[in-house]
């Protein structure tokens, strides 16, 4: 291969994008999918991607596929599967801490091999979060562990991880671009990575149990986890008492004045709901006027309501005789949620969300980085991993949960299970994975008939599926694509591979140029995401597999694995999704997450070349 390759203009702008995007990722200034789509315009602007093909990351198969594994995810979780695996581990488990430990992290990583990791998490936070409320062992013990396993579990299929799924596109797209002789790169089939994820799973449950175990934190909390009682929410957000009526009189200053005004007194207690006239609301909106009969509904200590009671000349009841079914626990009650990555409620605050209004959900309070936020709570901007203290009616609360804007971590009662159709979703899903495995037809199209087959059998309606999916995610994905393309057609990989393979030592063993491939992926991931990584490296690592005569191939896998190898930062979906709930701080990520990066990438290393 021709290591003296000129460098064009057009080299030159493709660089200049990546160094671009890589800016913008890691200034986070403006949304990483406006990042990808600015990126596509400069593409078609520049002419670097012809206009006919500019789009076709939309409709590729790795966007398709992507799509089709969150709405099967769901369609799992609508029928209560999770729940019975709940069950069936705690049965399993008999309260022994290792056993349950092993028994979690294991069944979860199985089931990331066919979800998308971040949705597996969503649905393992209320089990994990049940599990340890039943047996009194501490959500930091066991969200880590769980977490791990369900990012090393991800590589045992082709479907597991975004990077994965686009991996046979990159590699269909390279062939266009090799050089003469060099032989055509073959998508890999569905169970390819296989080896390589057991091994990677395996040593993740070998790591907890006889060195990251010592590392996990106890909290210290006597065994109580979050929402699970209420003296939980006392210790941890200053959040007690008991809900009290308080009736509006004739001298209240409160006549006329907003819920929101109400709420905003001085040493007012929590404010949760509102009954004016014949109606009674849950977390009215602010805007909502008192008038003389207005019936509140206030939550705190018994001394502190009476004190605002006396002060604000209302009638206070400690039996609830208008709020009785609104605050039933069966009905309503105090939770948490975590906010994700792909939330449209980052940047914006309660009130220009409008909770109340649009949701029916009260925010009581903000847990951010081991800081509790009770003042002003409503004027301050959500942030990617913030865990929310909030109050509502269960229904509401899974109605507004549907849009993926946050994560529920309580164990709630939920509505629209359907756990009738759990025979016949199995069955769907096995045929789904019998499809895939044939090879007959691509992967996207196999798990589309999936997706087909849960809507028409009644597991899923057709707005349920358009919620499961993550726009965020796959705009990200499609916008991104083209520049992977644009990185080979334009001959920026094979410079940068030439110049690259020119600066080495002679002799050099090919392992450890992958090695240093796979350290640089697992580097670009922290920095431009997972999907970011795979598309700019996987055609960077093919040349310089064909440059230092290695097999293309075994790269360009070894690149997509590497780019989900991020246990230390939030840029990986799945730990941002942990850290608010398991309180873990970013000195103990780093602690135990570093040796763990390094034992995934020897792993995958040493596993691709025994496969290759």
């Amino acid at each position: 291969m021709d290591t003296q390759l000129a460098l064009t203009t057009d080299m030159q702008i493709v660089l200049g994008l990546v160094g671009l995007t890589m800016l913008l990722f890691v200034f986070q200034r403006v949304r990483a999918d406006l990042v990808a789509l600015v990126v596509l315009v400069m593409l078609g602007l520049t002419g670097l991607v012809q206009p006919e093909d500019l789009f076709n990351g939309f409709s590729s198969n790795a966007v398709i596929s992507v799509i089709a594994t969150m709405i099967l995810g769901m369609g799992l979780d609508r029928t209560g599967a999770l729940n019975r695996l709940a069950a069936w581990l705690l049965r399993r488990a008999r309260g022994v801490e290792q056993r349950l430990l092993v028994l979690v992290s294991g069944i979860a990583g199985i089931n990331s091999s066919v979800m998308q990791n971040p949705s597996v998490m969503a649905l393992y936070l209320p089990v994990v979060s049940r599990l340890s409320s039943r047996t009194g062992i501490s959500l930091s013990r066991l969200l880590l562990p769980v977490a791990v396993a369900i990012v090393m579990g991800g590589s045992l299929t082709m479907v597991g991880t975004s990077p994965l799924i686009l991996l046979n596109d990159l590699l269909v797209a390279a062939n266009a671009n090799l050089p003469s002789g060099a032989a055509t790169l073959e998508p890999l089939n569905m169970f390819a990575p296989m080896p390589i994820g057991l091994a990677l799973l395996a040593a993740s449950l070998l790591y907890f149990r006889f060195f990251g175990d010592r590392k996990l934190r106890d909290d210290g909390d006597s065994n109580v986890t979050p929402a699970r009682t209420e003296s939980y929410f006392s210790r941890t957000y200053g959040i007690e008492g008991e809900v009290h009526e308080l009736t509006v009189t004739a001298d209240s200053p409160l006549v006329g004045m907003t819920f929101g005004e109400a709420e905003a007194l001085h040493n007012a207690p929590l404010l949760l709901a509102l009954q004016t006239g014949n109606e009674s609301r849950l977390a009215p909106p602010a805007d909502a006027r008192i008038w003389v009969g207005s019936v509140l509904g206030a939550m705190g200590p018994r001394q502190q309501v009476a004190d605002f009671a006396q002060n604000q000349f209302l009638r206070m009841n400690s039996r609830l005789r208008q709020f009785a079914d609104l605050f039933n626990p069966s009905r309503a009650g105090i939770s948490e949620a975590v906010i994700p990555p792909t939330s449209k409620f980052i940047g914006k605050t309660a009130s220009d969300l409008q909770l109340r209004r649009q949701f029916g959900i009260s925010l009581l309070a903000i847990n951010r980085d081991k800081t509790v936020i009770r003042d002003n709570v409503r004027d301050t901007p959500l942030r990617a991993g913030d865990m929310l203290v909030l109050h509502s009616i269960w229904h509401d609360l899974g109605q507004a949960s549907s849009k993926r804007d946050f994560v529920i971590v309580t164990d709630y009662p939920k509505g629209e299970q359907r756990p009738h159709k759990f025979r016949i979703a199995m069955t769907i899903f096995a045929v789904t994975m019998l499809i895939a495995v044939s090879g007959r037809v691509p992967t996207s199209i196999a798990l589309m008939t999936g997706v087909a087959g849960m809507l028409v059998f009644g597991v899923l309606k057709m707005d349920e599926a358009y919620s499961a999916i993550s726009w965020k995610t796959v705009f990200l994905m499609a916008c991104l694509i083209p520049l992977g393309w644009a990185m080979d057609g334009s001959g920026a990989a094979a410079w940068v591979a030439g110049h690259t393979i020119e600066r080495l030592p002679t002799g050099l063993p090919i392992w450890v140029i992958e090695f240093a491939v796979a350290l640089l992926t697992a580097a670009f991931s922290m920095v431009i995401s997972h999907v970011g990584a795979t598309i700019v490296v996987v055609p960077l690592a093919i040349n310089l597999a064909l440059a230092a005569g290695g097999n293309p191939t075994a790269f360009a896998l070894i690149v997509a694995l590497s780019a989900s190898n991020n246990f230390v930062t939030q840029s990986n979906p799945v730990m941002s999704m942990i850290t608010g709930p398991g309180g873990y701080r970013p000195r103990e990520l780093w602690k135990i997450g570093v040796p763990l990066s390094l034992v995934y990438t020897l792993i995958v290393v040493l596993v691709v070349n025994l496969m290759f």
